[in-house]
C-alpha cells in the first residue's frame, strides 16, 4: 500500500508511514473542543477506546511515545528514585535522557538477549537504600519494552511479563511498559492485550509507528494515576487545544490497521531470510519476531551499506558502526521487499 508519490523504499522506521487518503478524511471531519479543558469529544473516545482496549480505567492522549514515558515516570518516581530497564531500551537510549533531567532518576541496567529481560536478573537489578545504609537509591519503578526495538522486534512471552510484573510488585515496585508497538506483539503473539498487559501499571501505546497516524501516543493506567499524570503532561507542554483532528487518525488507525500488522511481519522475516544467506551479512533470525530485522555488516561497514543502498532508492538507518536496521510498516509492498533484498546483493 502506497498512496503518496515516492521512487524510494522507505524502511528507516515505521514512523515515516503518511497519513492514508481515508485516515485524512476522517481527520478532516472530526468533532472537536479544547482538549485541555477537557472539552474535545474525539479526544475523550480515542483515550477511553485505548484504557477500554487494555483492560486499564483512563487513558491520556499525548504528542508522542516518548512523552507518555516522561509523563509516565514523573508520575510513578520521586526525584533520587531508580529505575530497571534493558540495557538498550527506548527509555534508556533515545529518549534525550529525560529519566534523568526531567524526573531525576537513575537507570540500573539489565543485559538481556534479544531485548528479553529475565524475570531473576531484574530482582537482581532491583535496589533499596533500606539495609544499605543509605548507599543505594530506592528503585521504585521497572520498564518493559514491548516490542524491543533493539532486540530485533522481538516479543516477550506472556509467562515472563507477569513474571516480571510478579518480581517488581514483590518488591514494592511499580512497572510500566514502553509498547510503542504493543500491537505488533499482539499481532503476533494472538494474545488479548489486556491480557498482555494486565497485570502492569500503566502502558503507553504509539499510533504513529505501524499503526500509520501521522502523530500520537496514548498512556493508560488508574485513573487516579492518570489525573496526577496529566498535571506533568502541562508542566511539560503536551497540553493539546482541538487535538481531536489528529485524534481522529490515532482512531481510525485502531479500527482498520491492527489485523494487516501481519503483512508487516511476514515482509520482514522474508527480508530477514533473504539478507541472512549473503556473505558479507547476518541476521540473528530467532529475534526476527515483528516488522524490524536488526543486520550486521562487515566491521566498521554501516555508514558505507547506508549510502550504498541509497544510491538505489533503499533507505534504512545505522545503529552502530557495525548494524544496520531496517523496519516494514504499512507502505512497504512485497516488490519493494524484492528491490530491497536485490540492492543488499549488490552490496556484496
Amino acid at each position: 500500500m502506497r498512496e503518496y508519490a515516492s521512487d524510494r523504499v522507505d524502511l528507516r522506521s515505521d514512523t515515516v508511514t503518511q497519513p492514508t487518503e481515508s485516515m485524512r478524511e476522517v481527520m478532516t471531519s472530526a468533532e472537536v473542543g479544547d482538549d485541555v479543558m477537557g472539552d474535545d469529544p474525539t479526544v475523550n473516545y480515542l483515550q477511553e477506546k485505548v484504557a477500554k482496549m487494555l483492560g486499564k480505567e483512563a487513558g491520556l492522549y499525548v504528542s508522542s511515545g516518548t512523552m507518555g514515558n516522561a509523563v509516565a515516570i514523573l508520575a510513578h518516581t520521586r526525584p533520587g528514585d531508580e529505575i530497571v530497564a534493558y540495557t538498550k531500551s527506548h527509555i534508556f537510549r533515545y529518549e534525550g535522557g529525560g529519566y534523568a533531567s526531567l524526573a531525576g532518576c537513575s537507570m540500573s541496567l539489565v543485559p538481556a538477549p534479544y531485548g528479553i529481560m529475565k524475570p531473576e536478573d531484574v530482582k537482581q537489578a532491583i535496589r533499596k537504600a533500606e539495609g544499605s545504609e543509605s548507599h543505594y537509591p530506592d528503585c521504585s519503578l521497572v520498564c518493559v519494552e514491548n516490542t524491543s526495538n533493539l532486540g530485533g522486534g522481538s516479543v516477550y512471552p506472556q509467562e515472563i511479563l507477569d513474571e516480571i510484573c510478579q518480581v517488581a510488585h514483590e518488591n514494592d515496585c511499580n512497572v510500566h511498559m514502553d509498547g510503542a508497538r504493543l500491537f505488533n506483539a499482539v499481532a503476533v503473539s494472538g494474545t488479548d492485550p489486556a491480557r498482555m498487559v494486565r497485570d502492569f501499571d500503566t502502558v503507553t501505546i504509539c499510533l504513529s509507528k505501524g499503526l500509520g497516524a501521522p502523530v500520537g501516543s496514548v498512556l493508560v493506567g488508574r485513573k487516579e494515576f492518570i489525573d496526577r499524570a496529566h498535571r506533568f503532561r502541562k508542566m511539560l507542554g503536551g497540553g493539546m487545544r482541538q487535538a481531536g483532528i489528529i485524534a481522529a487518525g490515532g482512531l481510525y488507525a485502531l479500527e482498520n490497521n491492527l489485523e494487516r500488522l501481519a503483512e508487516d511481519h511476514i515482509r520482514a522475516k522474508r527480508l530477514a531470510v533473504a539478507i541472512n544467506e549473503m556473505p558479507n551479512y547476518s541476521v540473528e533470525l530467532d529475534a526476527v519476531h515483528s516488522n524490524i530485522v536488526l543486520i550486521s555488516t562487515p566491521e566498521g561497514a554501516a555508514k558505507s551499506v547506508v549510502s550504498s543502498l541509497a544510491e538505489q532508492g533503499v533507505d534504512i538507518i545505522d545503529i552502530h558502526d557495525s548494524q544496520v536496521r531496517a523496519v516494514t510498516h504499512l507502505h512497504i509492498t512485497d516488490e519493494d521487499i524484492e528491490r530491497a533484498i536485490k540492492a543488499f546483493s549488490s552490496t556484496q
